[in-house]
Protein backbone atom coordinates (compact mmCIF):
# COMPACT_ATOMS: atom_id res chain seq x y z
CA UNK A 1 0.00 0.00 0.00
CA UNK A 2 2.88 2.30 0.60
CA UNK A 3 4.58 2.08 -2.44
CA UNK A 4 0.91 2.15 -4.04
CA UNK A 5 0.21 5.25 -2.89
CA UNK A 6 3.41 7.06 -3.61
CA UNK A 7 3.26 6.07 -6.96
CA UNK A 8 -0.15 7.23 -7.87
CA UNK A 9 0.72 10.55 -6.43
CA UNK A 10 3.70 10.42 -8.70
CA UNK A 11 1.25 9.73 -11.91
CA UNK A 12 -1.17 12.44 -10.67
CA UNK A 13 0.95 15.36 -9.30
CA UNK A 14 3.61 16.84 -11.65
CA UNK A 15 5.89 19.67 -9.95
CA UNK A 16 5.09 22.05 -7.68
CA UNK A 17 1.93 20.43 -7.07
CA UNK A 18 4.24 16.57 -6.61
CA UNK A 19 5.73 18.50 -3.84
CA UNK A 20 2.72 19.40 -2.39
CA UNK A 21 0.95 16.52 -2.63
CA UNK A 22 4.31 14.39 -1.34
CA UNK A 23 4.74 16.89 1.19
CA UNK A 24 1.21 16.20 2.78
CA UNK A 25 1.94 12.25 2.27
CA UNK A 26 5.23 12.55 4.53
CA UNK A 27 3.45 14.43 6.90
CA UNK A 28 0.53 11.72 7.20
CA UNK A 29 3.09 8.86 7.24
CA UNK A 30 5.42 10.99 10.09
CA UNK A 31 2.00 11.48 12.29
CA UNK A 32 0.56 7.93 11.54
CA UNK A 33 3.84 5.99 12.46
CA UNK A 34 4.74 8.04 15.95
CA UNK A 35 0.74 8.19 17.07
CA UNK A 36 0.68 4.54 16.79
CA UNK A 37 1.26 4.40 20.64
CA UNK A 38 -1.37 6.94 21.57
CA UNK A 39 -3.72 4.91 19.45
CA UNK A 40 -3.00 1.93 20.45
CA UNK A 41 -3.04 3.31 24.20
CA UNK A 42 -6.66 4.49 23.84
CA UNK A 43 -7.75 1.07 21.82
CA UNK A 44 -5.80 -1.23 24.84
CA UNK A 45 -7.45 0.65 27.75
CA UNK A 46 -10.95 1.32 26.50
CA UNK A 47 -11.63 -1.78 24.31
CA UNK A 48 -9.07 -4.18 24.81
CA UNK A 49 -5.79 -5.42 23.09
CA UNK A 50 -7.54 -7.62 20.80
CA UNK A 51 -9.02 -4.07 19.29
CA UNK A 52 -5.35 -2.96 17.78
CA UNK A 53 -6.55 -5.39 14.78
CA UNK A 54 -10.19 -5.18 14.74
CA UNK A 55 -10.45 -1.44 14.17
CA UNK A 56 -8.72 -2.11 11.06
CA UNK A 57 -11.28 -3.65 9.43
CA UNK A 58 -13.88 -0.89 9.50
CA UNK A 59 -10.63 1.73 8.36
CA UNK A 60 -9.63 -0.86 5.86
CA UNK A 61 -12.98 -1.17 4.38
CA UNK A 62 -13.64 2.60 3.91
CA UNK A 63 -10.06 3.06 2.97
CA UNK A 64 -11.10 0.78 -0.52
CA UNK A 65 -14.01 2.17 -0.71
CA UNK A 66 -12.51 5.94 -1.64
CA UNK A 67 -10.19 4.33 -3.76
CA UNK A 68 -12.66 3.01 -5.81
CA UNK A 69 -14.47 5.64 -5.96
CA UNK A 70 -12.23 8.20 -6.53
CA UNK A 71 -8.75 6.77 -7.23
CA UNK A 72 -7.90 6.61 -11.22
CA UNK A 73 -6.34 3.33 -12.23
CA UNK A 74 -2.67 3.94 -13.50
CA UNK A 75 -0.48 0.94 -14.53
CA UNK A 76 2.85 0.18 -16.72
CA UNK A 77 1.61 -1.73 -20.48
CA UNK A 78 4.92 -2.66 -20.36
CA UNK A 79 5.27 -4.88 -16.90
CA UNK A 80 3.04 -8.17 -17.96
CA UNK A 81 4.14 -10.51 -16.07
CA UNK A 82 5.09 -11.29 -12.14
CA UNK A 83 8.68 -11.87 -11.38
CA UNK A 84 8.28 -15.30 -8.87
CA UNK A 85 11.57 -16.19 -8.97
CA UNK A 86 13.00 -12.58 -7.38
CA UNK A 87 9.99 -12.35 -5.33
CA UNK A 88 11.05 -15.57 -3.70
CA UNK A 89 14.62 -15.32 -2.91
CA UNK A 90 14.52 -11.83 -1.75
CA UNK A 91 11.92 -12.50 0.68
CA UNK A 92 13.60 -16.08 1.52
CA UNK A 93 16.33 -13.78 2.16
CA UNK A 94 14.92 -11.25 4.24
CA UNK A 95 13.20 -14.11 6.38
CA UNK A 96 16.17 -15.48 6.99
CA UNK A 97 18.29 -12.44 7.92
CA UNK A 98 15.70 -11.12 10.09
CA UNK A 99 14.90 -14.77 11.87
CA UNK A 100 18.51 -14.73 12.17
CA UNK A 101 18.91 -11.31 13.98
CA UNK A 102 15.91 -12.43 16.59
CA UNK A 103 16.98 -15.24 17.87
CA UNK A 104 21.08 -14.75 17.69
CA UNK A 105 21.31 -14.23 21.06
CA UNK A 106 19.62 -17.16 22.29
CA UNK A 107 21.45 -19.65 20.04
CA UNK A 108 24.75 -17.60 20.05
CA UNK A 109 26.04 -15.81 17.48
CA UNK A 110 29.02 -18.50 16.10
CA UNK A 111 26.28 -20.88 16.76
CA UNK A 112 25.69 -23.24 13.59
CA UNK A 113 22.06 -22.47 13.33
CA UNK A 114 22.32 -18.87 13.57
CA UNK A 115 25.60 -18.76 10.95
CA UNK A 116 23.23 -21.70 8.36
CA UNK A 117 20.78 -18.61 8.41
CA UNK A 118 22.84 -15.49 7.95
CA UNK A 119 24.40 -17.88 4.73
CA UNK A 120 21.43 -18.83 3.76
CA UNK A 121 20.33 -15.26 3.62
CA UNK A 122 23.31 -14.39 1.74
CA UNK A 123 22.60 -17.39 -0.66
CA UNK A 124 19.00 -16.36 -1.70
CA UNK A 125 20.05 -12.68 -1.97
CA UNK A 126 23.15 -13.78 -4.90
CA UNK A 127 20.42 -15.90 -6.12
CA UNK A 128 18.01 -12.83 -6.72
CA UNK A 129 20.67 -10.89 -8.01
CA UNK A 130 21.15 -13.07 -10.58
CA UNK A 131 17.98 -13.83 -11.44
CA UNK A 132 16.87 -9.79 -11.78
CA UNK A 133 19.77 -9.48 -13.93
CA UNK A 134 18.65 -11.88 -16.51
CA UNK A 135 14.75 -11.75 -16.28
CA UNK A 136 13.24 -9.92 -18.99
CA UNK A 137 10.42 -7.47 -16.39
CA UNK A 138 12.15 -7.92 -13.38
CA UNK A 139 10.75 -7.30 -9.92
CA UNK A 140 13.96 -4.84 -9.17
CA UNK A 141 16.06 -3.47 -12.05
CA UNK A 142 18.95 -2.87 -10.90
CA UNK A 143 20.01 -0.03 -13.04
CA UNK A 144 18.26 1.80 -10.91
CA UNK A 145 21.13 1.71 -8.43
CA UNK A 146 23.22 3.42 -11.37
CA UNK A 147 21.59 6.78 -10.15
CA UNK A 148 23.53 7.74 -7.75
CA UNK A 149 20.56 9.88 -6.16
CA UNK A 150 18.23 6.44 -6.11
CA UNK A 151 20.52 4.94 -4.13
CA UNK A 152 20.98 7.81 -1.73
CA UNK A 153 17.03 7.75 -1.12
CA UNK A 154 17.30 4.14 -0.98
CA UNK A 155 19.79 4.73 1.89
CA UNK A 156 18.15 7.34 3.83
CA UNK A 157 14.62 5.51 3.58
CA UNK A 158 17.12 2.51 5.46
CA UNK A 159 18.59 4.32 8.01
CA UNK A 160 15.58 6.36 9.09
CA UNK A 161 13.79 3.71 9.44
CA UNK A 162 16.90 1.24 11.33
CA UNK A 163 17.46 4.34 13.62
CA UNK A 164 14.20 6.63 15.19
CA UNK A 165 11.40 4.14 13.80
CA UNK A 166 13.26 1.02 15.62
CA UNK A 167 14.15 2.63 18.33
CA UNK A 168 10.40 3.59 18.99
CA UNK A 169 10.02 -0.07 20.15
CA UNK A 170 12.12 0.34 22.85
CA UNK A 171 10.98 3.92 24.22
CA UNK A 172 7.72 2.38 24.52
CA UNK A 173 8.76 0.06 26.21
CA UNK A 174 11.09 2.58 28.40
CA UNK A 175 8.21 4.10 28.96
CA UNK A 176 6.11 1.31 30.09
CA UNK A 177 8.43 -0.90 31.48
CA UNK A 178 10.32 1.44 33.59
CA UNK A 179 8.75 4.30 33.87
CA UNK A 180 5.53 2.49 34.73
CA UNK A 181 3.73 4.50 32.61
CA UNK A 182 0.08 2.93 31.04
CA UNK A 183 -0.39 2.45 27.28
CA UNK A 184 -2.38 5.36 26.76
CA UNK A 185 0.17 7.50 28.91
CA UNK A 186 2.72 6.19 26.82
CA UNK A 187 1.51 7.36 23.72
CA UNK A 188 0.76 10.57 25.16
CA UNK A 189 4.14 11.31 25.39
CA UNK A 190 5.01 10.61 21.66
CA UNK A 191 2.95 13.29 20.35
CA UNK A 192 5.42 16.62 20.81
CA UNK A 193 7.03 14.41 18.36
CA UNK A 194 4.34 13.09 16.03
CA UNK A 195 3.00 17.03 16.20
CA UNK A 196 5.87 18.61 15.04
CA UNK A 197 6.29 15.77 11.94
CA UNK A 198 3.15 16.61 10.93
CA UNK A 199 3.94 20.62 10.78
CA UNK A 200 6.98 20.54 9.25
CA UNK A 201 6.69 18.00 6.68
CA UNK A 202 4.45 19.84 4.43
CA UNK A 203 6.50 22.41 4.78
CA UNK A 204 9.76 20.89 3.20
CA UNK A 205 7.55 18.94 0.77
CA UNK A 206 6.79 22.61 -0.73
CA UNK A 207 9.97 23.92 -0.76
CA UNK A 208 11.89 20.69 -2.30
CA UNK A 209 10.76 22.47 -5.71
CA UNK A 210 12.90 25.61 -4.21
CA UNK A 211 16.20 24.44 -2.65
CA UNK A 212 18.60 21.76 -3.63
CA UNK A 213 16.93 18.09 -2.77
CA UNK A 214 20.48 16.86 -1.38
CA UNK A 215 20.16 19.62 1.45
CA UNK A 216 16.64 18.17 2.94
CA UNK A 217 18.26 14.57 3.18
CA UNK A 218 21.62 16.02 4.96
CA UNK A 219 20.02 18.37 7.29
CA UNK A 220 16.62 16.01 8.23
CA UNK A 221 18.87 12.75 8.69
CA UNK A 222 21.68 15.16 10.64
CA UNK A 223 18.36 16.53 13.19
CA UNK A 224 17.32 12.90 13.85
CA UNK A 225 20.87 12.02 14.81
CA UNK A 226 20.74 15.12 17.08
CA UNK A 227 17.36 13.97 18.64
CA UNK A 228 18.44 10.54 19.48
CA UNK A 229 21.92 11.56 20.54
CA UNK A 230 19.89 13.97 22.86
CA UNK A 231 17.75 11.24 24.10
CA UNK A 232 21.11 9.36 24.84
CA UNK A 233 22.06 9.83 28.84
CA UNK A 234 18.71 8.18 30.76
CA UNK A 235 19.71 7.49 33.67
CA UNK A 236 17.86 5.21 36.41
CA UNK A 237 16.36 8.28 38.40
CA UNK A 238 15.23 10.24 34.83
CA UNK A 239 11.76 11.34 33.92
CA UNK A 240 10.24 11.26 30.65
CA UNK A 241 10.96 14.40 30.25
CA UNK A 242 14.67 13.79 29.82
CA UNK A 243 13.51 12.79 25.90
CA UNK A 244 11.64 15.52 25.03
CA UNK A 245 14.31 17.50 23.29
CA UNK A 246 15.43 14.80 21.62
CA UNK A 247 11.66 13.97 20.52
CA UNK A 248 12.03 17.51 19.28
CA UNK A 249 14.77 17.17 16.87
CA UNK A 250 14.07 14.05 15.83
CA UNK A 251 10.49 15.44 14.75
CA UNK A 252 11.17 18.14 12.79
CA UNK A 253 14.20 15.21 10.85
CA UNK A 254 11.07 13.17 10.03
CA UNK A 255 9.17 16.16 8.66
CA UNK A 256 12.22 17.49 6.27
CA UNK A 257 13.83 14.25 5.03
CA UNK A 258 10.17 11.86 4.12
CA UNK A 259 9.67 14.17 1.78
CA UNK A 260 12.99 14.18 0.19
CA UNK A 261 12.80 10.66 0.00
CA UNK A 262 9.85 10.56 -1.50
CA UNK A 263 9.85 13.01 -4.37
CA UNK A 264 13.62 11.31 -4.91
CA UNK A 265 12.75 7.69 -5.31
CA UNK A 266 9.77 8.65 -8.02
CA UNK A 267 11.54 11.97 -9.24
CA UNK A 268 14.51 10.43 -11.20
CA UNK A 269 12.47 7.42 -13.48
CA UNK A 270 9.48 7.76 -15.96
CA UNK A 271 6.15 7.89 -14.62
CA UNK A 272 5.34 4.29 -15.85
CA UNK A 273 8.11 3.04 -13.54
CA UNK A 274 7.03 4.87 -10.60
CA UNK A 275 5.49 1.60 -8.86
CA UNK A 276 8.53 -0.35 -9.40
CA UNK A 277 10.83 2.81 -7.94
CA UNK A 278 8.30 3.22 -4.84
CA UNK A 279 8.45 0.16 -4.33
CA UNK A 280 11.87 -0.26 -3.67
CA UNK A 281 11.85 2.57 -1.84
CA UNK A 282 8.98 0.88 0.56
CA UNK A 283 10.95 -2.04 0.80
CA UNK A 284 13.83 -0.47 2.04
CA UNK A 285 11.68 1.42 4.38
CA UNK A 286 10.33 -1.97 6.12
CA UNK A 287 13.60 -3.91 6.04
CA UNK A 288 15.05 -1.00 7.81
CA UNK A 289 12.49 -1.14 10.48
CA UNK A 290 12.56 -5.24 11.02
CA UNK A 291 16.31 -5.74 10.79
CA UNK A 292 16.64 -2.60 13.12
CA UNK A 293 14.19 -4.00 15.70
CA UNK A 294 16.19 -7.13 15.23
CA UNK A 295 19.86 -5.83 15.56
CA UNK A 296 18.87 -3.01 18.52
CA UNK A 297 17.18 -6.30 20.17
CA UNK A 298 19.94 -7.99 19.96
CA UNK A 299 22.82 -5.81 21.23
CA UNK A 300 20.20 -4.46 23.87
CA UNK A 301 19.59 -7.99 25.20
CA UNK A 302 23.27 -8.76 25.54
CA UNK A 303 23.99 -5.66 27.00
CA UNK A 304 21.13 -5.70 29.58
CA UNK A 305 22.38 -9.12 30.60
CA UNK A 306 26.04 -8.15 30.65
CA UNK A 307 25.18 -5.03 33.11
CA UNK A 308 22.99 -7.83 35.00
CA UNK A 309 25.55 -10.25 35.65
CA UNK A 310 27.97 -7.76 36.94
CA UNK A 311 25.63 -5.78 39.29
CA UNK A 312 24.35 -9.22 40.75
CA UNK A 313 27.89 -11.01 40.50
CA UNK A 314 28.42 -10.92 44.65
CA UNK A 315 25.13 -11.93 45.70
CA UNK A 316 22.68 -15.01 46.29
CA UNK A 317 21.14 -14.54 42.82
CA UNK A 318 24.55 -14.45 41.20
CA UNK A 319 23.83 -17.88 39.51
CA UNK A 320 20.91 -17.21 38.04
CA UNK A 321 21.72 -13.70 36.69
CA UNK A 322 21.91 -14.77 32.89
CA UNK A 323 17.98 -15.75 32.99
CA UNK A 324 17.06 -12.46 35.12
CA UNK A 325 19.21 -10.54 32.05
CA UNK A 326 17.10 -11.53 29.62
CA UNK A 327 13.99 -11.38 31.85
CA UNK A 328 15.02 -7.72 31.96
CA UNK A 329 15.01 -6.78 28.75
CA UNK A 330 12.05 -8.61 27.47
CA UNK A 331 9.68 -7.88 30.45
CA UNK A 332 11.03 -4.86 32.59
CA UNK A 333 12.93 -4.33 35.66
CA UNK A 334 9.42 -3.62 37.66
CA UNK A 335 8.23 -7.55 36.38
CA UNK A 336 11.52 -9.04 37.43
CA UNK A 337 12.10 -6.87 40.92
CA UNK A 338 8.31 -8.04 41.71
CA UNK A 339 8.98 -11.81 41.11
CA UNK A 340 12.45 -12.10 43.23
CA UNK A 341 12.78 -13.31 46.85
CA UNK A 342 11.78 -10.59 49.23
CA UNK A 343 15.31 -10.26 50.59
CA UNK A 344 16.61 -9.30 47.53
CA UNK A 345 13.73 -7.37 45.81
CA UNK A 346 14.94 -3.97 46.14
CA UNK A 347 18.34 -4.30 45.08
CA UNK A 348 17.44 -6.60 42.16
CA UNK A 349 14.68 -3.54 40.93
CA UNK A 350 17.78 -1.61 41.23
CA UNK A 351 20.40 -3.67 39.23
CA UNK A 352 17.39 -4.07 36.55
CA UNK A 353 16.63 -0.63 36.31
CA UNK A 354 20.72 0.95 36.01
CA UNK A 355 20.79 -2.39 33.40
CA UNK A 356 18.08 -1.82 31.60
CA UNK A 357 18.45 2.03 30.81
CA UNK A 358 22.09 1.44 30.70
CA UNK A 359 21.35 -0.93 28.08
CA UNK A 360 18.97 1.64 26.07
CA UNK A 361 21.47 4.26 26.04
CA UNK A 362 23.77 1.91 24.25
CA UNK A 363 21.18 1.38 21.53
CA UNK A 364 20.22 4.91 21.37
CA UNK A 365 24.26 5.07 20.30
CA UNK A 366 23.89 2.85 17.47
CA UNK A 367 21.06 4.49 15.81
CA UNK A 368 22.96 7.64 15.88
CA UNK A 369 25.68 6.87 14.06
CA UNK A 370 23.02 4.87 11.77
CA UNK A 371 21.42 7.90 11.08
CA UNK A 372 24.65 10.28 11.14
CA UNK A 373 25.77 7.73 8.20
CA UNK A 374 22.78 8.38 6.58
CA UNK A 375 23.16 11.56 6.43
CA UNK A 376 26.46 11.60 4.73
CA UNK A 377 26.17 9.00 2.45
CA UNK A 378 22.51 10.46 1.02
CA UNK A 379 23.96 14.48 1.00
CA UNK A 380 26.97 12.50 -0.91
CA UNK A 381 24.89 10.79 -3.40
CA UNK A 382 21.58 12.44 -4.27
CA UNK A 383 22.17 15.10 -6.83
CA UNK A 384 19.58 17.02 -8.59
CA UNK A 385 20.77 15.85 -12.53
CA UNK A 386 19.68 12.60 -12.00
CA UNK A 387 15.42 13.73 -11.61
CA UNK A 388 13.90 13.54 -15.23
CA UNK A 389 12.03 16.24 -14.62
CA UNK A 390 13.51 18.43 -11.92
CA UNK A 391 12.87 22.27 -11.73
CA UNK A 392 14.37 24.75 -9.71
CA UNK A 393 17.69 24.31 -7.98
CA UNK A 394 16.34 20.13 -8.82
CA UNK A 395 18.18 20.71 -12.30
CA UNK A 396 21.67 22.09 -11.25
CA UNK A 397 24.36 19.80 -12.06
CA UNK A 398 25.20 18.41 -8.53
CA UNK A 399 22.75 20.71 -6.53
Amino acid sequence: MFATTLALLAATFQGAERAKAIGIWGATIGFSVAIGPLVGGVLTEGLGWEWIFFVNVPVGLGTALLALRHVEETRNPAQTRVDWGGLLTFSGALFLLVFALIQANDHGWGSADILGRFAGAAALLALFVAIERRVAQPMLDLALFRKPTFTGAAIAAFTLSASLFAMFLYLTLYMQNVLDYGPLEAGLRFLPLSLLSFVVAPIAGNLTERLPIRAFFGVGLLLVGVGLLLMRGIEAGSDWTTLLAGFIFAGAGIGIVNPAIASSAVGVVAPPRAGMASGINTTFRQVGIATGIAALGAIFESRVSDKVSAGLASTPAAGQAEELGKAVATAGPSAVAEGAPAGMREQIGEVAREAFTSGLNDILLVSVIVAVTGAVLAFALVRGSDFVSAPGPQAEPGA
